[in-house]
């Protein structure tokens, strides 16, 4: 079935890959991003409307929501640094948590029952087992963790007093590129692309955050998940909500991990990207980064059986040989 479907953040990293996606599978998108962070030229091609705005403007949300006669809201945008909320968690309360019930509100307002929410991982903090499961304590150690968790929690409140159903889905490490899609932030701060800036010779070397955590080589290790297969987990919930009946109190409101399975070690990460590049990239080590648990790996199991996911770009390689391809040909990110 065709749903219209209206993506806040569509312009920006994850967002893009999620609006390609969507098209790919037959649905009409229209993007909602106030393009502070996201990158118009992301779209470029694809059969989609724009709508710039701001998620804390009410007014301007319902008549975007009008605009797309949206079935369904998939709720990407937000900010997304750990180390920055744990300096500044006023803005990520606002930009997060406020934001998102204004968009809740406006849902509701709309009459619109089905809503997607682009989680972390970040909200289970320091995990009592690995691989985490969904059901597994959820006790974040960042401000961003905190905000990710309390819009999930918002969220579930709302399906039961309007009926909403929602599907939470917590990233892992969003990593890798497509041809058209990859990571431009700025400033930039995933582990990845500051790898890769040193092999195109924008930095003489890369920090590695810690070197004492109870880790075999004792830097953190990450679940890497390839953006290609984040967007088709969106593809994937928004059937899902579909299926359901808003009367199964125990569908309005789930979560699903999205990751490998697959843990590496900051260290592995660069050596992996030394492979890829032929590059040496050295590395120095820094001071731990506040908020930052020792390992994170996902147990995806509930996302294959109930969603039917499947992660077709598993390896860490792979995902760093895409990154790569896209950082070449854009070194400059979505400015070259």
């Amino acid at each position: 079935m065709s749903d219209r479907v209206l993506v806040t953040g569509g312009a920006g990293y994850v967002g893009s890959a999620v609006v390609e996606a969507l098209l790919a599978a037959g649905h009409r998108v229209t993007v909602f991003d106030n393009l502070s962070t996201g990158h118009r030229s992301a779209l470029v091609g694809l059969d989609v409307e724009v709508i710039r705005g701001d998620l804390g403007d009410r007014s301007g949300l319902e008549t975007a929501l009008g605009r797309a006669h949206a079935d369904a809201v998939i709720h990407v945008a937000g900010s997304i640094q750990a180390g920055e909320s744990m300096k500044d968690p006023g803005k990520y309360y606002r930009e997060n948590v406020v934001n998102s019930i204004n968009l809740l509100d406006a849902i509701v307002s709309r009459g619109i029952q089905r809503f997607i929410f682009s989680s972390s991982a970040a909200v289970y903090g320091d995990p009592v087992r690995i691989p985490i499961e969904e059901d597994d304590p959820v006790a974040p150690v960042n401000t961003y963790g905190e905000t990710k968790l309390a819009i999930e929690r918002a969220a579930t409140w709302y399906g039961r007093a309007h009926g909403i159903q929602s599907i939470f889905l917590r990233y892992f490490n969003a990593a890798g590129a497509t041809e058209r899609v990859g990571e431009g932030h700025q400033p930039e701060t995933h582990v990845i692309p500051l790898i890769l800036r040193v092999a195109l010779g924008q930095a003489e070397s890369v920090s590695v955050y810690g070197n004492d955590y109870p880790t075999p080589d004792g830097t953190v290790i990450r679940d890497y998940v390839h953006v290609a297969d984040l967007a088709q987990a969106h593809v994937q919930a928004l059937a899902a909500t579909e299926r359901d009946t808003a009367d199964e109190a125990s569908a309005r409101s789930r979560a699903f991990n999205l990751g490998s399975g697959t843990g590496f070690s900051v260290r592995q990460v660069v050596d992996t990207c030394r492979q890829v590049t032929g590059h040496p990239i050295p590395s120095v080590d820094a001071p731990r980064r506040p908020g930052d648990p020792a390992i994170l790996v996902a147990s995806p199991r509930r996302a294959m059986d109930g969603l039917g996911w499947q992660p077709i770009h598993a390896d860490l390689r792979s995902i760093v040989a895409s990154a790569w391809a896209w950082h070449a040909c854009h070194p400059n990110g979505y400015d070259s």
